[in-house]
C-alpha cells in the first residue's frame, strides 16, 4: 500500500541533507552514465568493423606473391614469385567444391587513360565476372564485365562512380561512350558503385583476357581472389576457410619451389579470420567497459550504504521510540531500504537518461575509423538500472538490519 507518512519522511530527511544526497546520488548516475557511455562505444567499434568488413564478401579471400626469404632445394633467396594463369585454372579446378565465386587480377602499369582529351589518372586492372561479387559492387549504369567479354577478350571497360564525377557527365553520357588506355580505345559499356566509396571507386576495369593480350601481360597474374560457399554457422565457415587458405598456400608453395617455412613469398588474406580476431578484439574491450562500469556503479552503490549507516546513527533514538511503541523490525528495515531504493533509482534513471540522451544526440554523427554510431540497446540499459536498484537494496538492507537490531533502551539512551 501506499504510505503517504514514509514519503514524507524519506523527502524530509532528503531536504534536511541535500548536500549530502545530492553527491550520493551524483555518484549512482555517474556510474550508470559511464557505464552506458562505454558500452555505447563498444558498440559502436563493433559496427565500424562489421562496416569495414562489409565493404567486400564477408568470406573473401585473396592472395599474392612477393620474393622469397629461404633457400630451397638450391635456389637462393631473394627471388620474385609469379602467379601464372595455370596456377588460378588449377585452384579453381582443384577447390571448385569450395569456391563460390573466383577472379584473378592482371594490373596494368604505366598506362595513360584519356576521355575525351581529358587525361584520368587511375589504374587499370584486368578482372573476371565474379569480381563484382567478391567487392561487394553495384551496377549504377549499364553493365558489367562478362564471361563473354573475359571468353573474346573484348575491348569493353567498366568505371568507378567517382571517376564518372570527375567526367562530369551523366551515367547515361559515358555508356557507350568510349576512353583511350595506352592509345588503345575501349567502349565504357557500366559504371560501378562500391561499398568502400571513393577509395574503392577510382579503378578502371577491363577483362583480364584483354589486360593480358593487348598489355604485354602473357599469363601473368598478379593476384587471385575468391570468396567460399557459406557453410552451416559462422565457426565452420572460419574453419573452412582456414584449411581452404592453409591448401591453396601449400600448392603454391609447392608449384613455385617455395621453401614450406618461407612465409613472405607466397601471402594471402582472409576476412573470416580477420573478422573473428577483430571481433574477439571487440569482445574483450567491451568485457573491460562491463568491468569499469560496474566498478564505478559499486562505488557509488557503497557510498548508499555508508549514508545510510549515517542515517541510522543520527535516527537511532527515533528508531528507538518506534520499537518502543510497538514497531516491528521489518518495518524499521522497511524504512531504510525505502529511502535506499529511491536514492538508488532516481539517480540511476537519472544517469540513464543522459547517457542515452548523449548517444542518440551525438551517436548518428559519430563516424571515424572502426567507431560509427555507437548506441546501446535499451533493454540492456534498463537491465542494468535494475542491477543498480537491486544492489541499492541490498547496499541499504545491512544498515536496515543494524537499526532493527538496535536495543530499545540503547536508542533511547543515545544522544
Amino acid at each position: 500500500m501506499f504510505d503517504l507518512e514514509r514519503w514524507q519522511e524519506i523527502f524530509d530527511t532528503i531536504r534536511k541533507n541535500k548536500l549530502r544526497t545530492f553527491l550520493t546520488g551524483l555518484s549512482v548516475a555517474s556510474g550508470i552514465f559511464i557505464l552506458v557511455i562505454l558500452l555505447g562505444f563498444g558498440q559502436g567499434m563493433q559496427n565500424g568493423v562489421a562496416k569495414e568488413f562489409s565493404e567486400d564478401a564477408s568470406n573473401r579471400i585473396i592472395v599474392w606473391t612477393r620474393t622469397t626469404t629461404k633457400e630451397y632445394k638450391g635456389l637462393n633467396p631473394g627471388r620474385r614469385i609469379q602467379l601464372r594463369n595455370e596456377n588460378n585454372e588449377y585452384v579453381q579446378e582443384q577447390f571448385k567444391e569450395d569456391i563460390a565465386r573466383k577472379s584473378a587480377i592482371y594490373r596494368v602499369g604505366g598506362s595513360t587513360v584519356v576521355f575525351e582529351n581529358e587525361n584520368l589518372g587511375y589504374s587499370v586492372q584486368g578482372i573476371s565476372p565474379g569480381f563484382q561479387f567478391i567487392e561487394n559492387q553495384f551496377i549504377s549504369s549499364g553493365r558489367y564485365i562478362n564471361e563473354l567479354d573475359e571468353k573474346e577478350a573484348k575491348k569493353v571497360a567498366i568505371i568507378g562512380r567517382k571517376i564518372a564525377r570527375e567526367i562530369g557527365k551523366s551515367y547515361e553520357e559515358i555508356v557507350d561512350n568510349y576512353l583511350d588506355i595506352s592509345g588503345i580505345r575501349f567502349k565504357i559499356v557500366g559504371v560501378y558503385t562500391d561499398g568502400g566509396g571513393d577509395r574503392e571507386e577510382d579503378r578502371i576495369f577491363i577483362p583480364i583476357t584483354t589486360a593480358q593480350r593487348v598489355f604485354n601481360g602473357a599469363d601473368k597474374v598478379n593476384n587471385l581472389t575468391f570468396t567460399l560457399s557459406p557453410s552451416e554457422n559462422f565457426e565452420a565457415s572460419v574453419e573452412q576457410s582456414k584449411i581452404f587458405t592453409n591448401n591453396l598456400k601449400n600448392y603454391l608453395k609447392e608449384a613455385h619451389m617455395v621453401s614450406p617455412e618461407d612465409n613472405s613469398a607466397i601471402n594471402a588474406f582472409n576476412t573470416l579470420e580477420e573478422s573473428k580476431r577483430y571481433f574477439g578484439l571487440i569482445g574483450n574491450i567491451k568485457f573491460f567497459f562491463w568491468f569499469v562500469g560496474i566498478c564505478t556503479i559499486i562505488a557509488g552503490v557503497v557510498g548508499v550504504s555508508n549514508i545510510m549507516l549515517i542515517v541510522v546513527k543520527e535516527r537511532t533514538k527515533e528508531i528507538g521510540i518506534r520499537k518502543a511503541l510497538g514497531a516491528k523490525p521489518w518495518a524499521i528495515i522497511g524504512m531504510i531500504l525505502h529511502e535506499s531504493i529511491f536514492i538508488t533509482a532516481i539517480s540511476g534513471f537519472t544517469g540513464l537518461i543522459f547517457s542515452m540522451g548523449l548517444l542518440e544526440l551525438i551517436g548518428p554523427h559519430v563516424e571515424v575509423d572502426y567507431v560509427v554510431n555507437p548506441s546501446v540497446n535499451f533493454s540492456v540499459a534498463m537491465s542494468t538500472v535494475i542491477l543498480l536498484i537491486i544492489s541499492g537494496a541490498i547496499a541499504g538492507f545491512f544498515p536496515a538490519y543494524r537499526a532493527a537490531n538496535i536495543h530499545t533502551i540503547e536508542a533511547l539512551r543515545d544522544e
